[in-house]
């Protein structure tokens, strides 16, 4: 029995010349929950295709050795022949399949003749979501009905199914709630009872320091460290990978808030796009001062993105919107007329919303302002790509050139893409839902760094954001949201994380706050 079930030894893989892995060396233990951890680009995801097999043998350099075997797969049915499952960020489920053809996409148990034996699969299906704990799944319905909790959990006994000694988690909880990671830590800590490895990349390191044995940083495709969770905490984990001190996770603000209000919405209300009867958005008003940044926060469902998307004419149901700018009414009724008027978007969706994946970097990032470089029917290549550069050095956008395709960059370089993709159009007013989901701690600070910089500038800024300590690190205001409606309006003072939770599961009306702080009427 060898002493590792996986070693990884001098990986290198080169993308046009660019090393994205140098020499990388990870070794995993039977039954070790190993946590990868590193900055967006560091090079997580490359090394896991490698060990998947999604980049065969013989495209990368180095070696793989498996329960004590050298490992050259050509494709990923390879690795997963040899007990190595990938679970990705981006689920592979086939929503209008059943839970059971799902778990057996690809190995279905057949009767003689080649029919499908539909009995044993469900009867196979129900056993493993019992071994799994996850309860009141009804294994012959489409996947569909189920929450994005609950779909992360049947793709993990879908990787059990398949009979995984080797379990890699890619992200497997950037969009669960809180209640559904504690579920999925739940059964991560069962299977490792059972002896099941894992590999598990997260940029919430709170979940890597609850569940990993050992913690594994790498940095610009080096492996920096490698330690026992014991010896490590969130601080040191962070300081690892980007490889300076984020004491200050935030930086320090140095911008004025302006007297004057530039920027008003009143009485947005949205009527989901399913059940007309119901309001997600129920006649929110609010302003917004010149150089200011105003958080929205509320807990998942609250709204907050329909309110965003509403003003900026994305919303995809019905809705109601005033939307004012220095005093003049605008019209925000399409995307495009709320550019025009001096808005802009970046959306929560960046897979779905705000990329276009067939096109490259450079592309992707004038799409709002190819009139500007079009002179009668064509391009002027030149200036668009002087404009592309310039959003690259400001935005310190890591790609090696504008003319790779966006889906090559990194989660953090990406949403830098469309970020300055919207910034090009010179917005007032900048909307961001979700700014930093599924970006790393060093791209983070880049994030904020930059609208402190847009905001000194004079940009108004708006920011929805799940995460309770960006709200209170980054906005001079906060808007609280509550199942539609408006729950309170803080100066962001000594505001703490209690105070806006406690606001946002509040039942009545807006919650009283200080006198300095009392809602703008």
């Amino acid at each position: 029995m060898a002493d590792f079930l996986l070693e990884m030894k001098g990986i290198v893989k080169q993308f046009d010349g660019v090393r994205a892995l140098d020499g990388i060396d990870l070794q995993v233990r039977a039954g070790e929950c190993i946590g990868l951890c590193g900055e967006n680009g560091a090079g997580k995801s490359t090394l896991m295709k490698v060990l998947s097999g999604v980049y065969p043998h013989g495209t990368w350099d180095g070696d793989i050795l498996f329960d004590g075997r050298p490992l050259q797969a050509q494709s990923i049915r390879d690795t997963e022949a040899a007990g190595i499952i990938i679970i990705h960020q981006e689920l592979m489920l086939v929503p209008e399949l059943s839970v059971t053809e799902n778990l057996f996409l690809g190995n279905e148990i057949t009767l003689p003749g080649g029919r499908m034996n539909y009995p044993a699969m469900n009867r196979r299906a129900q056993q493993l979501l019992a071994e799994l704990n996850i309860g009141d799944v009804n294994v012959v319905l489409p996947v569909k009905q189920y929450g994005g909790g609950h779909q992360q959990l049947i793709e993990i006994a879908k990787a059990l199914n398949k009979n995984a000694r080797l379990l890699i988690l890619d992200e497997p909880s950037s969009s669960l709630t809180a209640s559904e990671i504690a579920v999925l830590l739940d059964m991560l800590r069962g299977l490792k009872a059972k002896g099941v490895t894992c590999i598990y990349i997260s940029h919430k390191l709170d979940e890597v320091a609850a569940i990993c044995d050992t913690i594994v940083v790498i940095r610009d495709g080096k492996h920096i460290a490698t330690t026992p969770m014991q010896g490590m905490n969130v601080e040191r984990i962070i300081s690892q990978m980007v490889g300076r001190d984020m004491s200050q996770l935030y930086p320090q603000r140095k911008h004025a808030v302006g007297e004057q209000v530039v920027f008003e919405a009143r009485n947005v209300t949205c009527y989901d796009a399913d059940n007309p009867e119901r309001k997600r958005v129920d006649n929110i008003s609010f302003q917004l001062k010149q150089g200011e940044i105003l958080g929205i926060a509320g807990l998942v469902g609250s709204g907050r993105t329909e309110l965003v998307s509403a003003i900026f004419g994305a919303y995809p149901g019905v809705s109601e919107a005033e939307v004012w700018l220095h005093g003049r009414r605008i019209d925000t009724a399409t995307p495009l007329k709320a550019i025009r008027a001096g808005l802009a978007m970046v959306p929560e969706d960046r897979k779905h919303h705000g990329i276009v994946p067939d096109l490259d970097v450079g592309q992707n990032m004038t799409l709002a302002v190819l009139n500007e470089f079009a002179h009668a029917t064509r391009v002027d290549k030149q200036q668009e790509l002087h404009a592309i550069r310039g959003e690259i050095a400001l935005l310190e956008l890591r790609a090696a050139s504008p003319f790779l395709p966006i889906t090559s960059l990194s989660g953090g370089n990406q949403q830098k893409a469309v970020l300055a993709k919207m910034l090009l159009t010179k917005p007032k007013i900048l909307i961001l839902d979700e700014p930093t989901r599924g970006v790393d701690v060093g791209a983070k600070f880049e994030i904020y760094q930059l609208m402190f910089e847009l905001a000194r500038q004079g940009m108004s800024i708006i920011m929805v954001s799940s995460e309770l300590a960006e709200v209170l690190g980054i906005s001079d205001r906060v808007l609280v949201i509550g199942e539609g409606q408006l729950r309170g309006d803080f100066v962001n003072r000594n505001l703490t994380q209690e105070t806006v939770l406690a606001a946002a599961l509040a039942q009545s009306s807006p919650v009283s706050v200080p006198a300095s702080a009392a809602p703008h009427h």
